[in-house]
């Protein structure tokens, strides 16, 4: 593991090693759909995965913009292996938002010292697990559709309801345990190696100790702690944004080494680089991922100001117009990323739709994540805050 302090700027330039090492064979990998053991040990052997983590126990002591900035520059190379780390830095961050100072101690020394990666198993469309309460401990049991990291964590955030309550109860816990069982049953047409296959959770023991934010079995809630879904669909929105870079690199490169010139046009040119209408595609669809990576980046700095500043001072109005700048964030990169990686294959040309070029990976793999919750409902809220000044209230969702 890497321990040595470096700034963003150096952090940045790792997550660009990463990507580029990650792009030279992408297509295979993606279609090999294989566990991504490797790659995640890529992750490890760089310090990605520690990034947020204290610096007294190995860790990068960066902010959420610089992490941010790093999923956006991964997914870039491989957008699957974007969607781990972008998980992973969310659920390491999950005791911060709900827990105690000592479990958030605890944690943060656990997986920065053992440079452990983190999954999650928290699908709201689920029904929730269930938990019992037997005295010292509570008993998660139930299934979940989706655990993002699955196999390849070496943590697993757990969250049910009490039985008999209404209380919502996180814990972190070991993935790798009798009573975890990770299915083989994630093949999607993209975001394949993001291991997002169905959990079952069986009899799993946490002690009332670990039981995140909970103090003589009762929690103390603070709008702080409702920054989980701004946080993770920021997050969203820039492992987009890095697949819609990467299609339209990957399509620049093509259409400057391969692309040929059209010879039936009267204005005939040499190479399909002076082409008139592949200058125009190219300035019309940079100039439209430039905007939406301004107001990614607006939206980053604003989050990462609050997730950093003590968690007391969080206001409702605060947090509910930062979620409206997420929400507009999103849908521009969604709308944006999906017009790329449809229309780069009309600055590319026919032979560019061969399977061993594996241009379609940009469109499955942000199609295939961007259905994770409507965008229409994205937009209304930002239309709600526009019209009426009404901002979003906090949901498994907003």
């Amino acid at each position: 593991m890497v321990t040595t302090e470096k700034s963003a700027a150096e952090w940045l330039a790792v997550a660009k090693d990463v990507a580029d090492k990650l792009a030279v064979d992408a297509v295979e990998r993606d279609r090999a759909n294989a566990t991504p053991y490797e790659e995640v040990r890529l992750l490890k052997d760089t310090g990605l995965v520690t990034l947020l983590g204290p610096p007294e126990h190995g860790g990068g002591g960066q902010t959420w913009d610089t992490a941010y900035r790093v999923i956006r520059e991964v997914a870039r190379g491989d957008g699957s292996i974007g969607q781990l780390l972008g998980y992973h830095y969310l659920w390491a961050w999950a005791a911060r938002l709900v827990a105690t100072e000592a479990q958030i101690a605890a944690v943060e020394e656990l997986y920065t010292s053992e440079n452990y990666l983190f999954g999650g198993a928290v699908n709201p469309r689920d029904g929730d697990l269930t938990i019992i309460d037997e005295g010292e401990e509570i008993v998660y049991n139930g299934r979940k559709s989706f655990s993002t990291g699955s196999k390849v964590s070496d943590l697993t955030v757990l969250e049910g309801v009490l039985t008999g309550t209404e209380d919502h109860i996180f814990a972190i816990v070991p993935s790798a345990q009798e009573g975890i069982v990770f299915h083989d049953d994630w093949d999607n047409i993209g975001q394949r190696l993001t291991e997002s296959g169905s959990v079952s959770i069986t009899d799993v023991r946490v002690p009332w100790a670990s039981a995140a934010g909970y103090v003589d079995k009762e929690f103390r809630p603070l709008t702080y702690n409702t920054l989980n879904v701004p946080a993770i669909q920021l997050v969203f929105a820039n492992f987009y944004l890095g697949i819609a870079q990467g299609a339209l690199e990957t399509a620049a490169a093509y259409t400057r080494g391969h692309t040929r010139a059209w010879p039936y046009g009267g204005d005939n040119k040499e190479s399909a680089a002076e082409e008139w209408y592949v200058l125009d595609a190219y300035g019309d669809l940079q100039a439209k991922l430039w905007a939406a990576e301004a107001l990614v980046d607006k939206a980053g700095a604003a989050i990462s100001r609050v997730l950093h500043a003590p968690r007391e001072e969080l206001t409702p109005q605060e947090r509910g117009e930062i979620a409206v700048l997420i929400a507009a964030a999103k849908q521009r990169v969604i709308d944006t990323g999906l017009e790329i990686a449809t229309k780069v294959f009309e600055v590319t040309g026919a032979r560019a739709s061969a399977s061993k070029i594996g241009l379609d990976r940009f469109w499955r793999n942000l199609r295939t994540h961007s259905l994770h919750d409507p965008v229409a409902y994205k937009r209304r809220e930002v239309g709600a805050y526009a019209l009426l000044g009404e901002l979003p209230e906090p949901t498994w969702y907003t």
